[in-house]
């Protein structure tokens, strides 16, 4: 074998595992955390020495890992009529839905994954979202940008909805509860967001959900496809 062959062979394997494109649940979070874990970034991952790429590809990567369970919960629907989404873009902008669903009665939901820190609880305290004693609050804003824009795109009202995978959700006097609302989002944990969804399957929507899931297709496409790393 010539050296040639061993470069292009080389090459070809670097290409597969961290320059090609993904698609489906956490296919823009893994693209992040490649195009984050350089060469140099990796060096010193392995003799560790901490730096801010390798934590951020630290964190896209974790987060990939809970859209990934999140779309493995939501699968199951599939069988009952739902049609399921994973990682659409947006039409403007590089921002990226995780999750879009459209319900057997034409009824749009938007869930967002988030993957915190299990230590510390997640609660509500003076119309604040808060982990632990931090103010997350602004970690909704994105959610509500991208819920606006899909309902002007699709037409129809969007639910938003955030899927807390680790930690514990809090309600009033620190007791767990398994929701919590917040500025019209409702959060929910991972584990119950198929019986959560299934529940609220039951609301009418405005279109046909065939007509809507088409919609999707052609005016969300996946983010992978739109913006390569």
């Amino acid at each position: 074998m010539t050296l040639t062959t061993v470069l292009v062979i080389a090459a070809a394997v670097w290409w597969w595992h961290y320059r090609r494109p993904r698609h489906g649940a956490g296919a823009s979070a893994d693209a992040r955390a490649r195009a984050l874990r350089t060469p140099l970034v990796r060096l010193a991952d392995a003799l560790g020495i901490h730096t801010r790429a390798g934590a951020l590809a630290r964190r896209s990567a974790a987060g990939a890992a809970g859209e990934r369970r999140t779309a493995a919960r939501l699968a199951p629907l599939t069988r009952e009529g739902w049609h399921v989404f994973h990682d659409l873009a947006l039409p403007t902008g590089r921002a990226n839905v995780d999750h879009l669903l459209v319900s057997p009665t034409g009824a749009v939901f938007l869930p967002d994954t988030k993957r915190w820190n299990a230590d510390h609880p997640v609660s509500i305290r003076a119309g604040r979202l808060l982990h632990g004693e931090r103010d997350v609050t602004g970690r909704l804003d994105g959610l509500h940008h991208e819920t606006a824009t899909v309902s002007r795109v699709l037409g129809v009202p969007v639910t938003p909805l955030v899927v807390m995978d680790g930690p514990d959700l809090h309600g009033p006097h620190g007791r767990r509860t398994t929701r919590l609302e917040l500025h019209g989002v409702t959060i929910i944990p991972a584990a119950r967001i198929t019986d959560h969804l299934r529940r609220q399957a039951r609301i009418p929507g405005q279109r046909r959900p065939a007509d809507l899931a088409a919609a999707v297709e052609r005016d969300l496409p996946a983010h992978t496809r739109r913006h390569r790393t």
